[in-house]
């Protein structure tokens, strides 16, 4: 039994109650909860003890119903597969969480039909916003969301609109990084293992490796592209076995992602082709994994959960009705990680 006497369940406690135990108005109580920056840290602790002593629960659908929305955050990213984007995730739900929201996390596998359901879902719980790293890219999805009224930023995407903030890396330059890295150590002949071509971010660092290639004065057919329809591992095998094949072979190969060149690594040990004495491996993203790998992978390093968190902190100022809010396009510069598999010195 509570103290004073109570015997209703937790379930059965109100915010009234709460707030008649602590001395405090019905208000204050619904502050401490949901907008504890605009209460003192005493009252904070006096609300929270009698919380505690009472065992009251807050009803999320009531308070949804009232305010109109949820305390979720949507995170919709093309792969959890990729460590990258549970790098991100990690930074948007640490700055979500210091505002009292949590992150619905969803992933779309690079499709947009399932992109577009888990939008609508989105809109039926009517998240308090969204970060999405598109799948379609027409926008077609996120123009028929937009009509919900519910804020979302872009993660991972540069976007040349006022519609929206985002929060990307420059992948031209990050794609120029790796392939010059490449040409500075004497390579002539080298190969790009791309993702599926209609990704901004895979179609960006190619553009980049083909600068440097030309920019090294050597001619366009100086650089073999191997496409991929995914970014996984698989992919990365599957594009070894076709490197394998090419004759005459490239020296050296900068993936589009590091699971992409985990999986080309595999291929070339199995063949018994040396990294980096006969071929020069160069991913991207620098995971975890890629320096734990066999050979520890020289990859363009993006700031993954620094991007998660500046997303989320744009969303919440928009969605908070910062006074003069206007729309940003933030973008990081990336940098090359330099490990074993591109050191070997060339004759």
């Amino acid at each position: 039994m509570p103290a004073g006497g109570s015997s209703r369940n937790a379930g059965e406690v109100s915010i009234k109650d709460v707030a008649h135990r602590a001395g405090v108005s019905i208000g204050t109580v619904s502050n401490a909860l949901n907008r504890p920056d605009r209460v003192s840290a005493d009252t904070r602790s006096r609300v929270r003890a009698v919380i505690d002593e009472l065992g009251y629960v807050r009803s999320e659908s009531a308070r949804q119903l009232r305010s109109g929305n949820s305390r979720m955050v949507a995170l919709l990213v093309l792969d959890m597969g990729n460590p990258f984007f549970v790098d991100l995730s990690r930074g948007a739900e640490r700055a979500a969480r210091n505002h009292g929201l949590g992150v619905m996390l969803c992933h779309s596998a690079q499709d947009p039909e399932a992109e577009s359901l888990y939008l609508s879902m989105f809109a039926e719980q009517r998240v308090h916003g969204v970060l999405v790293t598109p799948a379609e890219t027409s926008g077609e999805n996120l123009l028929s969301f937009r009509r919900h009224g519910i804020p979302y930023v872009f993660v991972d995407r540069v976007v040349d609109s006022d519609d929206a903030c985002s929060v990307s890396v420059d992948d031209v330059a990050g794609g120029e990084l790796a392939m010059r890295h490449l040409l500075e150590n004497g390579h002539e002949h080298v190969a790009h293992v791309s993702g599926p071509p209609e990704l901004a971010q895979c179609a960006d660092r190619l553009v980049g490796a083909r600068r440097a290639v030309a920019e090294a004065g050597l001619p366009p057919e100086a650089m073999t592209v191997l496409d991929t329809g995914r970014l996984d591992v698989q992919a990365g095998r599957d594009a070894g076995a076709r490197l394998l094949g090419l004759r005459p072979r490239p020296t050296a190969v900068f993936c589009a992602n590091d699971l992409l060149a985990l999986g080309l690594l595999q291929a070339t040990f199995d063949a018994g082709v040396r990294v980096p004495e006969d071929l020069a491996l160069i991913g991207y993203d620098d995971i975890e994994f890629a320096e734990a790998a066999a050979v520890p992978l020289t990859s363009v390093r993006q700031p993954a959960a620094r991007m998660g968190a500046t997303a989320t902190e744009l969303l919440l100022r928009e969605t908070e009705g910062e006074p003069g809010h206007e729309h940003e396009s933030v973008v990081y510069s990336p940098e090359l990680i330099v490990r074993r598999s591109t050191l070997h010195r060339r004759d």
